[in-house]
């Protein structure tokens, strides 16, 4: 039997060669220069622009680029075409897409005062160009913000200690906050004493679990779980589909991430990301170094060795489990943010480039971020190995999925000693602060992309939002009331399954588009700059996420959806119907985009270097 240390040491060569020798290159080729001023330095406004020690900054950014895709992407896959290929995937595309993805956006944030992929893209192709990739982003946004928001609510009805300890380490931040920004006080001290307080924390949430309802049925909480309401909360919006306990945490994260969203950066995201970064660490890590430990001493309550039900390759099509999914194009997409993800050129250009306190932390924190995010996507594809539940979560999607990670982390931690009923709620909470912090920083990003969309009075970028339109898109605290109503309408429609697709899809496509504004950022630059780095993921990207989402949109949905009969009754019609137009619409964007920037690149090459002036078609 295979061994699951096989799939670590596969990412720590790969990921090791990467950031040794390609990363640095990279950075030589963008000419990362600390002696020149960063945006954070330039514009320090004490709200957005917050110059940023590496490590807290490292922590705001790693906690906010790793959310549950990277969790459930690499053990969906692994179950659907088995571990080799998604393994594959990961080790070889992350350090040579992803990271550079991530890289070359904040880069180039960097160079266009902190402003997002959608601002540097109309610097160069026009305000059409700009226009089409800030709403794509920002209806990516919506999608990132439900999805993520009920993922959360998942894990805490699985998991009641979580939200407790969730709780105890947002308190904590909040005091970090003040402590660090208002007081000035010394980072490593203070370190000590509030991360030892986050993990204090987690001991808190295991003794004292708290949940909203009661599950309905024979479920049960573990016992001496804390219930606020005495009921099962079947009045709550989307109960019948989610549960009342799931259903009642989502508006309740919803109502957080936007809160979080419209408080100034010191406050809560970057002192709570921060300090969560070292649960993060220590869940990654910690199962790492366990797994290595497990396999070399045998110290593990069970062998860490691949499931029996989980094989190399299953096959083209995948398991009868799920409906045959061809594994290209559908592998790519479905694993999605482990690899390469376009949510993090919005975290990299939106919030991480506003906080750089020198160019070179880019390296670190743009491409080695990825880095350990395809350490998590490594992790969670051994706990699928060693849980061996293959079937149940490439039929169940997040719901199959999610267990997995928590149950499977928890034994793998048994080998340092750690218990499997302290792992897996530990394990739990990590993957909610993943979560958490993704869901409040898409918020904040999502308030970004719709200032931008909609102008600043007085800059000369208004566009024809005016009056009271214009005043609510742009409020600090109104603005996200947008995002988290449309948001939670998507989440108890009941619809939120149909469009997980849809997100996976969309989410590729804006990582070719941020690729592409990169291409085209570096072409205007110097006529000398190679365009192959950016240019070939962003084709490959481009290829695979327009066929992916063709499969869905024309296969699964107008063929044997509507055509053939398979969605029964109006709604599910309705439901089909409106996917394959999201599809269409959503490869229109891109393939639009895709021309413009290459008309660019073409114009700037043949003016020999010169840069083009901006074009309003």
């Amino acid at each position: 039997m295979t061994q699951i240390i096989w799939i670590v040491a596969a990412v720590l060569v790969t990921f090791t060669v990467g950031y040794v020798g390609y990363s640095r290159y990279l950075s030589r080729f963008v000419e990362l220069d600390d002696s020149r001023e960063t945006p954070a330095h330039k514009y320090e406004d004490g709200q957005e622009y917050v110059p940023s020690k590496k490590p807290v900054l490292l922590g705001h950014h790693f906690s906010s680029i790793a959310g549950g895709a990277p969790i459930v992407g690499p053990i969906t896959a692994g179950a659907i075409w088995g571990w080799a290929p998604a393994l594959a995937w990961v080790a070889i595309g992350n350090p040579l897409m992803g990271a550079v993805h991530d890289f070359i956006s904040l880069s180039g944030s960097l160079r266009h005062e902190g402003k997002s992929i959608g601002y540097i893209i109309g610097e160069y192709v026009g305000e059409r160009g700009k226009d089409m990739l800030l709403w794509f982003a920002f209806l990516t946004i919506i999608l990132v913000v439900a999805v993520f928001a009920l993922v959360v609510g998942i894990v805490l009805n699985a998991f009641p200690s979580a939200a407790t300890a969730s709780f105890v380490y947002i308190a904590l931040a909040v005091v970090f906050g003040v402590y660090l920004y208002q007081f000035d006080a010394p980072l490593v001290p203070g370190t000590i004493v509030f991360v030892a307080g986050v993990f204090a924390g987690v001991w808190i949430g295991i003794q004292y679990p708290f949940a909203l309802f009661e599950l309905a049925g024979d479920a049960a909480h573990p016992a001496g779980t804390f219930v606020l309401f005495d009921s099962t909360g079947s009045w709550v919006p989307g109960a019948d589909a989610l549960g009342g306990n799931t259903a009642g945490w989502v508006p309740v994260i919803l109502v957080y991430a936007a809160v979080a969203s419209a408080l100034p950066v010191w406050t809560l995201l970057q002192p709570r990301d921060y300090l969560s970064s070292f649960l993060l660490y220590a869940g990654v890590g910690g199962a790492l170094l366990a797994i290595i430990v497990g396999t070399i001493f045998g110290t593990s309550s069970e062998p860490l060795v691949i499931a029996d039900s989980i094989e190399p390759f299953t096959g083209f099509l995948g398991v009868d489990a799920v409906s045959p999914f061809p594994l290209f194009p559908m592998l790519f997409v479905t694993i999605a943010c482990g690899t390469i993800s376009g949510f993090h050129s919005l975290v990299s250009s939106g919030t991480t480039a506003k906080q750089l306190n020198k160019e070179s932390d880019a390296r670190l924190i743009g491409y080695g971020g990825m880095l350990g995010e395809g350490l998590l996507a490594a992790t969670a594809l051994s706990t699928l190995a060693i849980a061996g539940f293959a079937s149940d979560a490439a039929a169940g999607g997040i719901g199959g999925a999610l267990p997995n990670f928590a149950t499977g982390g928890g034994v793998i931690l048994t080998s340092l000693g750690i218990s499997a009923e302290y792992g897996a709620p530990f394990m739990a909470l990590v993957l909610v602060s993943f979560l958490l912090t993704s869901t409040d920083t898409a918020a904040r990003l999502g308030r970004y992309m719709m200032e931008e969309i909609v102008g600043t009075p007085g800059s000369g970028s208004e566009t024809g939002f005016g009056g009271g339109i214009g005043s609510f898109a742009r409020g600090r605290y109104t603005n996200p009331l947008v995002q988290i109503g449309l948001a939670y309408l998507l989440v108890v429609s009941g619809e939120w399954a149909t469009l997980w697709t849809l997100f996976g899809g969309a989410n590729q496509l804006l990582a070719a588009l941020a690729l592409l504004t990169g291409t085209v950022w570096l072409a205007n630059w110097k006529e000398s700059k190679q365009l192959i780095s950016t240019g070939v993921p962003m084709a490959i990207m481009v290829v695979v996420t327009v066929l992916g989402l063709s499969w869905v949109a024309f296969k699964e949905q107008l063929y044997d959806q509507l055509i053939q009969g398979g969605a029964s009754g109006l709604g599910a019609q309705v439901s089909a119907s409106i996917r394959v137009l999201l599809a269409v619409v959503l490869i229109y964007l891109a393939l639009s985009l895709v021309r413009l920037g290459y008309q660019n690149i073409g114009r700037v090459r043949q003016r020999g270097g010169a840069a083009a002036e901006p074009s309003d078609d």
